[in-house]
């Protein structure tokens, strides 16, 4: 809404759209930075960080699980106090409404949830979890955070910025002996319950998000570039189908050719408004 209390014509042409039948959505980190906690890419799509952990890195050398180990005990506190934005509140509100089928989101953080979104799949995992990759075993990242403080007491490294998968960047001397956490069953090798870059989004979890989109009139990408694949193919999809394509992102993304509607704002503010505009008569 502006100052005199009347919608912007794209969020009209949005909230038009709506009417017609619920969209499925995709969320991605420009969601979340409202809520501190920083995107991957600037607004023209570059990326903003050093170079994420990569799968099978993680897998095969000690050395890199200590530095990711060591750099989400000190992120983690960050991650887990963290709360939903108006953004998170809008979106949680439109599907209790029935705008939406459906959120597919490409964050980790757990903030969906805590906005209380119901019909939700989180294509890349979730922070909240971890997994022993031998036995499966699955404990609360809480629990494993306390292990983490018994076993590296005193452990509290000069930090130079937040990284925006849930950890911080820490100089590579200051994890040198940082004690990695292992299962507490088999002693495997403990991993977050998340997809990691060079890993894939598993099959069934891929399936249920096509499924969402397929059963929408149209879909909304939010806070999201879209550079990566496995948030692009829905789009593409949706698109393929012949069915609206909206994004509400401030900077470019990898659909701009396809769109019907972009919508270049913040975008917590591009929701609450929406979602009063959807709340009036039309």
């Amino acid at each position: 809404m502006n100052e005199q209390g009347a919608a912007s014509p794209d969020i009209s042409r949005l909230a038009a759209l709506l009417r017609q039948g619920p969209f499925a959505v995709i969320t991605g980190a420009g969601l979340s930075t409202a809520s501190g906690i920083p995107a991957y890419r600037d607004e023209h799509g570059q990326w903003q960080h050093a170079r994420p952990i990569q799968h099978q890195a993680f897998l095969t050398s000690e050395t890199v699980r200590r530095r990711y180990w060591a750099r989400s005990f000190m992120g983690w506190p960050r991650i887990a106090s963290s709360q939903p934005n108006p953004g998170h509140r809008a979106l949680a509100a439109l599907e209790h409404q029935g705008w939406l089928t459906g959120l597919i989101t490409q964050n980790v953080d757990g903030l969906h949830q805590k906005a209380g979104s119901q019909t939700l799949i989180e294509l890349h995992g979730a922070l909240a979890e971890v997994v022993c990759l031998s036995c499966r075993t699955r404990l609360p990242r809480s629990t494993l955070q306390a292990q983490l403080e018994a076993s590296n007491a005193g452990f509290s490294p000069v930090m130079s910025g937040q990284a925006p998968d849930g950890d911080v960047h820490l100089e590579d001397s200051a994890y040198a002996d940082f004690q990695p956490p292992v299962c507490p069953k088999c002693a495997g090798i403990l991993k977050p319950d998340v997809v990691f870059f060079g890993d894939n989004v598993p099959r069934g979890r891929v399936q249920a998000a096509m499924h969402m989109v397929e059963q929408a009139q149209g879909l909304i990408v939010v806070g999201s570039s879209l550079m990566v694949y496995s948030g692009f193919r829905f789009a593409d999809q949706a698109h393929k189908q012949g069915k609206p394509v909206v994004v509400i992102n401030q900077g470019i993304t990898r659909a701009d050719a396809m769109l019907s509607l972009k919508i270049d704002q913040e975008c917590g503010s591009a929701l609450t408004n929406l979602l009063q505009v959807l709340q009036t008569a039309p």
